[in-house]
């Protein structure tokens, strides 16, 4: 691809982001969904391209009618299907630069209870897809055992793992599942966002929330539009920390991520390089650590580069809040990317898998959530746990925006508590080592060891919940 086209493809990728935009301002059901504009740009995508626009024209007029390909030609799509995989490394990036370690004894107390009720959900998550994989998918479709992965890769990792994870698909001779790995993180979007605000709703009902007495009907239509209102707006979106005749704060941010990936790409190659020289070795080596991709380990090279500005950076160079844009910026592009150039073919062969685990996961996340949470979080448990079944079944982004519904004035420690335990909780899921080092455990050692970890740290998330914090939540009433 010429860089004329490469610059073209972002210039449209672009338009249909502020046409997602206009979509969500003006389409009440977008904005009761609270659907983000990178969902509905990508769905427009999608609709102007060969598999929907274009199946129309050839269905209509044939082969050789204008249009019989989509709107948009198969060299962008190309190009955009390629995105992710490089996105996804800056998102992951972003995540730990310019979050300072907090205390222990509060990060325990408040993200302990979550932590349990979190790898619940996404160690779950692994034990329901797998024996729906084994049971049902492998023997009558056909479909590989590595489905199996499918729930806690689009749910909890969303469409930035679910897209970077398209050349371990590959390798592994599974590559329709990265299609149906980013429909799967649609769903769980989607499903997320839906059901969390029915939850919403029954918690004010019951009396469920501690802070809520009105139904989320009565949110200001600015914020369901996914506006700012005037007299909200001075609020920055980050701050200057160096002066621009200098540099740019923008090009110093994007330098400290470059750096975190690069970090990340050599733990990589270190990590491949010693499975060379061990047991990768030889024709019959076990590729393992090779497959992993790059994204959990750029992660961890944020966390390194944010330790070393914390021990030498006298100026605190690195804000925290314009690192949040650049994470928004890039996971927008991805999304958009993502969903414009999924293969509906792959979903629609491959129809009885998505089903059946889409529906799997949604039980697990909401029969989790009414029955677990309020048993192991000490206090305000609706408000916490809902962030909770937001990020499981929608990224993290879904959290927050549940959490701001369920407490919009933050007057319980709902975010505070997400945000520990999220920093423990994304170096292994949702992303981390254990979604990237699934798909080449079970391709090379089968499901059941996989299975029998998962399991076991099930047991453990709700023995802990129940019997630890379980307690102290007795004891507290």
């Amino acid at each position: 691809m010429s860089a004329d086209q490469i610059g073209f493809s972002l210039l449209i990728l672009a338009v249909l982001l502020y046409a997602g935009k206009w979509v969500r301002m003006h389409w009440a059901p977008a904005q009761k969904l609270f659907l983000p504009a990178s969902i509905l740009a990508g769905g427009i995508g999608l609709l102007l391209g060969p598999g929907v626009l274009g199946a129309i024209v050839r269905a209509v007029g044939g082969e050789e009618a204008p249009l019989a390909q989509g709107a948009i030609p198969e060299s962008m799509l190309s190009i955009w299907s390629d995105l992710p995989g490089l996105l996804i490394n800056v998102v992951f990036a972003t995540l730990l630069l310019g979050v300072p370690l907090p205390n222990f004894k509060r990060v325990w107390g408040l993200a302990g209870p979550q932590l349990a009720f979190g790898v619940t959900l996404g160690a779950g998550q692994y034990v329901i897809g797998i024996l729906i994989a084994v049971l049902i998918l492998a023997p009558f479709f056909g479909v590989p055992v590595m489905a199996g992965a499918l729930i806690e890769i689009g749910f909890e990792g969303g469409h930035g793992t679910a897209a970077g994870l398209q050349g371990t698909f590959g390798e592994l001779g599974f590559a329709d599942g990265a299609d149906l790995a980013v429909g799967m993180a649609t769903v769980g979007v989607i499903s997320g966002i839906v059901f969390g605000i029915i939850l919403i709703n029954w918690g004010v009902r019951t009396g469920k929330s501690a802070v809520l007495d009105k139904s989320v009907d009565n949110i200001p239509h600015h914020q369901r539009r996914g506006l700012v209102a005037h007299d909200e707006r001075p609020v920055p979106a980050g701050n200057m920390t160096v002066r621009s005749e200098s540099i740019e704060p923008l090009t110093l941010h994007f330098s400290f991520i470059a750096m975190a990936i690069l970090v990340g790409l050599g733990i990589l190659e270190a990590m491949s390089w010693v499975e060379r020289m061990t047991w990768g070795s030889g024709e019959n080596g076990i590729e393992l650590l090779s497959a992993v991709p790059l994204f959990p380990l750029a992660m961890i090279g944020g966390l390194v580069v944010q330790q070393v500005l914390s021990r030498f950076d006298k100026h605190n160079l690195l804000d925290r809040d314009l690192m949040v844009r650049i994470q928004g910026f890039a996971l927008d592009l991805l999304i958009a990317a993502a969903i414009a150039s999924l293969s509906l073919t792959v979903i629609a062969d491959h129809w009885a898998a998505f089903v059946l685990l889409g529906l799997a996961g949604i039980a697990w996340n909401v029969g989790m959530f009414l029955w677990l949470a309020p048993r192991i979080i000490p206090k305000y448990w609706f408000e916490r746990g809902i962030g909770d079944i937001g990020q499981s079944m929608g990224v993290t982004a879904t959290g927050l925006i549940l959490m701001k519904i369920a407490d919009p004035d933050n007057r319980t420690p709902a975010y505070e508590a997400f945000g520990y335990k999220q920093m423990v909780f994304e170096p292994f899921f949702g992303g981390g080592l254990v979604t990237g080092l699934a798909l080449p455990i079970i391709y090379n050692f089968g499901p059941w060891p996989l299975f029998g970890v998962m399991l076991a740290l099930v047991v453990l998330g709700i023995g802990s919940g129940l019997l630890y914090f379980g307690r102290l939540k007795q004891e507290q009433t």
